[in-house]
């Protein structure tokens, strides 16, 4: 189940503009559980929608609640976030912190992200309800964050500790050393033929070439295109010459 037992909560939400903003961080995240308490937004709103764009299933599907006891009283693991310190505040930590935790919970029941409004964040007595507390580390000159954008990050947390984003791999292998030398050859040869430098500094000047192409990784492709730019450069040369052209002298 995962995600799908991952309900997010806003508690008095303000703003219709944060509501549908908050269900397009949701769908970006595989989320789709919404809960509203007591909103003072319209989620019904041309705004909320605007701001919901592809996620407005989410929107249209929310539940909207009384009390916050109501919203979790099916949930396991209730995680609150705020960015207030107090005396029953104390057992806080981040969301990366916390993530592979409500994942695990909630692969056996629902767990709850719990935001509070804008203009006050979550009361003592809503912070009670919570079995976690979550703080998104941030700069302490301005700590507290906007209502979706805390979703947001809280949200990439959870998904990213399910570890199924994968990054597309290069389509080509990385270039074998035969290959790089026959490209280095080539570009030695095109940059004395365009008068970029002169034969005695040749080598001093292609162990700086050699270790700029050294700070990554060189697939395939990347070597095939550096071979065709230095085959070219060296057509060019040859075409001026031919032509009685003048190169200018080696600066290096």
């Amino acid at each position: 189940m995962g995600l799908k037992n991952i309900r997010v909560v806003l508690v008095h939400p303000l703003y219709a503009s944060n509501v549908g903003a908050v269900c397009r961080a949701m769908k970006n995240m595989g989320l789709g559980d919404l809960a509203l308490v007591a909103p003072r937004a319209d989620a019904r709103s041309a705004d909320a929608r605007m701001w919901a764009c592809h996620a407005t299933n989410i929107l249209k599907k929310r539940r909207e609640f009384p009390t916050l006891a109501a919203a979790v009283a099916d949930c396991g693991l209730v995680a609150g976030t705020t960015a207030r310190p107090g005396m029953y505040r104390g057992h806080i930590r981040t969301p990366r912190e916390w993530a592979p935790r409500l994942l695990a919970a909630a692969r056996t029941g629902r767990v709850a992200l719990v935001f509070g409004p804008e203009d006050t964040g979550l009361t003592n007595d809503e912070i009670a309800l919570c079995t976690q507390l979550i703080r998104i580390p941030s700069s302490p000159r301005y700590a507290s964050l906007n209502l979706s954008h805390a979703a947001m990050v809280v949200c990439y947390e959870l998904y990213a500790a399910t570890h199924r984003f994968r990054l597309p791999p290069e389509r080509t292998p990385e270039a074998p050393g035969g290959m790089r030398e026959q490209m280095f050859r080539m570009w030695r040869q095109a940059l004395l033929d365009i008068g970029f430098m002169e034969e005695p500094k040749a080598d001093h000047m292609m162990l700086g070439l050699r270790r700029i192409f050294s700070r990554g990784p060189l697939s395939e492709n990347d070597v095939r295109i550096l071979i065709g730019i230095a085959r070219q450069t060296q057509w060019c040369a040859g075409e001026m010459r031919h032509r009685g052209g003048t190169l200018p002298p080696a600066k290096n």
